[in-house]
């Protein structure tokens, strides 16, 4: 049973302090891991590809399964290999997230039967002791009955029949993981994260190898991401929750991102349209430069990209231990961010060094005055009052004779900044005074490298009550005595008609 707390307070409200179980997901390569996963989250989550070894690192998410609460766990192919390569990388974090699980759902492919790669796995799975499900999966023709029988010779149990990809035998899994959780003892969480405040979203992006995941797996002080020296490790977007100075942050790891020209694999593709919806859906974005070669083109576009979504932005320059001159360094590092990407001026860059650790603490400081920047709210009287000084130091130029008289200014949103300026003739605005104007929120505001959002419209007349055709202007009447040229003459066929 799990173990519940009743305070005396509003409606003696019972809360469970119990940790959520966690079901991992295994198997071998292309089995239908990742398939299973998502179908059993009631989302895609996971990248799913007819290619084997897709999936490399864990990943976690949060889901129900009839009234329980439980964290499902997507790993790796289980593969027999050893030393330091990547394969053997995979299998040491498969088998870490199988002896911190409490339920396994070993999967097979009943279509090609039990393979010699599933004995041995199956083999180390009944050495834990775990609770564990047989998942015979691809059970969507006759094809499958024979592999099915070759399920028993595993010693985990019958086999489930299940078809994940065409939503098959989930309710007889769903049977067989409810027995399962009855033989769990669940304790209390012993590092309880609290969830009823949002977490703020930081996305680690930038190009393969830039040291993504070395970086955060020195933030949180253990290896929970798959590292190495080969391009291109991190193919899902994997989502870490931290806690750092009582406040709740998620990290976000991403797949490097290429130039558009070199993405040719469909494989490749679907990583980086995770890691776009990553950055969408992010608050901070951290981007990462090696500090050999910082600022080239690609980081800029990603830079780019990020403006252009909204985003607080944040660069981090890593590999900092392998930079000899630091000083000199770090003014031209600077000096060229605000050369470069003139739209997020005053953009902190960050130096630091994610293998070593050395300087890491800089960072999420820089990333918490950004992100409260990020959603400043300024008062309108403030703003109108900004506004006066600025039309009055600098008019803005008048156009075919005409001035433009800017009258009034609001915030409308936050995250990022979003400002209304109303004004006569809009559409006659200059550019560059609407580039003057951002330019003096960010500094008088202090809004130093986030992107600004500044709506110039069009000021209403109160007085004016006839309807407008876009496009057209009222033809108005010239003084009396004179012909009215805005009159309209009647058509000759229609006069003569009503004669």
């Amino acid at each position: 049973m799990a173990r519940k707390r009743r305070y005396e307070d509003e409606d003696e409200t019972e809360v469970d302090l119990t940790r959520p179980a966690r079901i991992a997901v295994i198997g071998r390569p292309n089995v239908g891991k990742s398939t299973l996963f998502n179908r059993l989250a009631g989302k895609k989550l996971a990248i799913v590809n007819d290619t084997p070894g897709v999936t490399r690192d864990v990943r976690e998410t949060k889901s129900r399964l009839r009234g329980h609460n439980m964290t499902l766990m997507d790993t790796a192919g289980f593969e027999n290999a050893t030393g330091d390569k990547l394969e053997a990388r995979m299998r040491s974090q498969t088998e870490d997230a199988v002896v911190g699980a409490d339920v396994l759902l070993f999967v097979y492919d009943a279509r090609e039967g039990v393979t010699p790669l599933d004995r041995i796995f199956a083999e180390f799975v009944r050495k834990q002791g775990k609770p564990t499900v047989l998942v015979a999966n691809k059970c969507e023709s006759g094809v499958a009955d024979s592999g099915i029988n070759d399920g028993y010779s595993l010693g985990m149990g019958d086999p489930v029949e299940v078809a994940a990809e065409h939503n098959i035998g989930m309710v007889d899994l769903d049977d067989a993981v409810e027995m399962a959780l009855r033989d769990v003892k669940l304790e209390a969480d012993p590092d309880p994260i609290d969830t009823s405040e949002a977490p703020v979203r930081i996305a680690f992006v930038g190009r393969p190898n830039a040291g993504k995941s070395t970086l955060i797996n020195t933030l949180i002080g253990h290896d929970r991401l798959l590292t190495g020296p080969e391009a291109g490790v991190t193919r899902d977007s994997i989502t870490i929750d931290y806690v750092w100075q009582d406040r709740r942050v998620q990290f976000h790891d991403t797949a490097g991102m290429r130039k558009k020209a070199k993405v040719q694999e469909t494989l490749e593709k679907m990583s980086v349209q995770d890691t776009l919806r990553a950055i969408k859906f992010a608050q901070v974005v951290v981007l990462l430069m090696d500090a050999t070669s910082p600022f080239d083109k690609q980081d800029l576009q990603i830079a780019d990209l990020c403006e252009r979504e909204g985003r607080a932005l944040v660069i981090g320059v890593t590999k900092w231990d392998l930079v000899q001159n630091k000083s000199e360094m770090s003014k031209a590092l600077r000096e060229t961010a605000a050369r470069l990407l003139p739209q997020l001026k005053g953009i902190p860059v960050v130096m630091f060094s994610g293998l070593t650790g050395k300087s890491v603490d800089r960072l999420l400081p820089a990333i918490e005055r950004v992100q409260i920047d990020w959603s400043v709210k300024v008062k309108t009287s403030e703003l109108n009052d900004w506004l006066m000084e600025k039309v009055a130091r600098h008019p803005p130029p008048a156009v075919n004779g005409r001035r433009i008289k800017p009258k009034y200014i609001s915030q409308t949103k936050t995250r990022p900044p979003t400002f209304v300026l109303k004004c006569s003739r809009a559409n006659k605005l200059p550019e560059t005074y609407r580039r003057y104007l951002v330019n003096g929120l960010r500094e008088d505001f202090d809004l130093w490298g986030i992107p600004i959002r500044l709506y110039i419209k069009a000021d209403s007349n109160p007085y004016d009550t006839d309807k407008r055709i876009q496009g057209r202007e009222r033809l108005g009447r010239v003084k009396k005595g004179r012909e009215d040229v805005g009159r309209v003459k009647k058509h000759p066929r229609k006069d003569k008609d009503k004669g």
